[in-house]
């Protein structure tokens, strides 16, 4: 049975910044064992870029197995740390799971903190200009020649937006952008997202809020929770096969997250770190390893707290858009009731 709003899917999406609480609100409202009108009703669509990657589970604070088996996800534990995921693979893979789920007689719902998933999902991607075969396969082969590193710093000159939103070892999206620049002039990021919401799609979001220093104070304790949770161990099993060899190499897309990547810029190389804990575990009570732990403990809280507080400037503009075309409301995030108040018509 599909559910439909003048001929539309209806999609709840769950948009706040990192630590809010959006997996326990999920949970007490949709979890097939909650007390709760809506138990069962819906699946979750996640929307977070590095939920995505696998073996990436307590530094993205991925929902556990048991957490899971009461309520589905999707779009969790797709692809490797070593591959390229982005917004255009995220929208084509979350539209099908839209479909797939409504065709159950179910809300789909987007939740997760990553804003351009959440606002290229609602908007669309921008309208850029037909691919130009010649200046494609001349930058193709200077992608070979020349390689990626060097025509990323190239496509930093031209185009910075455009260039902090690609990994530098992602040769596609450089390369299309080079392209975009190289045939019509223009930067990719001067391209437009639209703003009007896709037709195909009734849309509730509901952005939810927290008390800044709260939240700040539960990102701090998030991550603490993290390395008692293994952290450590699970960045180690990422970076080292068995034996000691190099599994992952630092420039992986999947390590660029935080909790990742401050492994890399807390002043000591992680490979050798934890091949000295492999073989002498007791190193983990020296006076080196604890330093180096308090750093990237530090960092990390740091750096989260840097990406909530982009990511409530990055959502702004769509609450100061008029006539609220994605249909977006402020809710506290301790307050289930109002929560539950404005997605009860989605059922009615």
């Amino acid at each position: 049975m599909n559910i439909s709003v003048k001929g539309k899917i209806p999609v709840l999406v769950i948009f706040a910044p990192t630590a809010t609480g959006k997996t326990e609100i999920v949970g007490r409202l949709f979890s097939d064992n909650a007390p709760s009108f809506f138990a069962g009703k819906a699946e979750i669509i996640s929307a977070d870029s590095m939920q995505a990657y696998r073996g990436l589970s307590i530094g993205t604070a991925k929902p556990d197995a048991d957490f899971l088996e009461h309520l589905p996800h999707h779009l969790i534990d797709i692809c490797e740390p070593a591959e390229q995921f982005g917004t255009g693979e995220f929208i084509v893979l979350a539209d099908k799971k839209c479909r797939e789920i409504n065709s159950r007689g179910k809300i789909p719902v987007i939740c997760g903190g990553t804003s351009f998933y959440i606002k290229n999902f609602i908007f669309g991607l921008p309208v850029t200009p037909e691919a130009d075969e010649k200046v494609r396969s001349r930058i193709a082969q200077r992608m070979n020649e020349e390689g990626s590193e060097k025509l990323y710093d190239e496509l930093k000159s031209i185009d910075p937006h455009s260039a902090s939103k690609i990994h530098v070892n992602d040769k596609y999206r450089i390369g299309r952008a080079l392209e975009i620049y190289y045939s019509c002039g223009k930067a990719l990021s001067s391209f437009e997202v639209p703003s009007v919401p896709r037709g195909e799609y009734e849309f509730l979001t509901i952005f939810l809020e927290r008390d800044r220093e709260e939240l700040y104070e539960r990102i701090n304790q998030r991550v603490l929770n993290m390395f008692n949770q293994g952290l450590v161990e699970e960045v180690s099993s990422l970076l080292l096969n068995s034996d000691g060899t190099e599994k992952l190499r630092q420039d992986c897309p999947g390590l660029s997250a935080i909790g990742y990547r401050e492994f890399f810029t807390s002043g000591e190389n992680p490979y050798e770190m934890f091949r000295i804990l492999k073989s002498n575990h007791d190193f983990s009570e020296s006076p080196r390893f604890l330093v180096w732990l308090a750093e990237i403990k530090r960092q990390i809280q740091r750096n989260s707290r840097h990406y909530a507080k982009k990511q409530l400037a990055f959502f702004k503009p769509l609450l100061d858009m008029e006539k609220n075309p994605a249909n977006i409301h402020c809710v506290d995030a301790r307050d289930i009731k109002a929560v539950e108040s404005l997605i009860l018509p989605l059922w009615s």
